[in-house]
């Protein structure tokens, strides 16, 4: 069961739930194409010994990549609510920040070219006294934003 589930309080109502973007697997992109490269490489050219090999251990590498990538998409769960915003990452030891509507000053969208073309980026939310880490690859935030910031 979700964590946010069980932090609503009663009345409650939830305005927004965001995630992590998916872009995170493509860092896994590069290493996978070269593996296979080395792999297809080795076949034509009858050298199936240890280049073979490493090309195979790029591949799982990739693979691994991707996977702890989708675990950490599945494990983060960020919520804009009508009283406050929640951030949760981590499936055994969980990370949480909530700050409350009210204490809000400001939120800082940082994107690149590519985030941008994508539809992701970095949030930070300004409070009084305290400051939220930066939310990273967070998708869709200007809707993310516009849901903190709309009162």
């Amino acid at each position: 069961m979700s964590y946010l589930k069980h932090v609503l309080q009663p009345g409650e109502t939830v305005r927004y739930r965001g995630s992590l973007h998916w872009v995170r697997y493509l860092s896994a992109l590069p290493w996978a194409i070269l593996g296979a490269a080395i792999i297809l490489v080795s076949l034509r050219t009858d050298r199936f010994g240890a280049w073979w090999i490493a090309g195979a251990i790029l591949l799982i590498a990739a693979l691994l990549m991707i996977l702890r990538a989708w675990f950490e998409r599945w494990a983060t769960e960020v919520l804009v609510t009508d009283r406050r915003v929640i951030y949760a990452r981590g499936f055994i030891q969980r990370h949480t920040v909530e700050i409350n509507m009210d204490k809000i000053e400001s939120v800082d969208v940082d994107q690149s070219i590519m985030g941008r073309a994508f539809n992701y980026g970095d949030v930070t939310i300004r409070g009084t006294g305290q400051t939220f880490e930066p939310l990273r690859q967070i998708d869709r935030p200007i809707d993310f934003r516009n849901e903190v910031t709309a009162r």
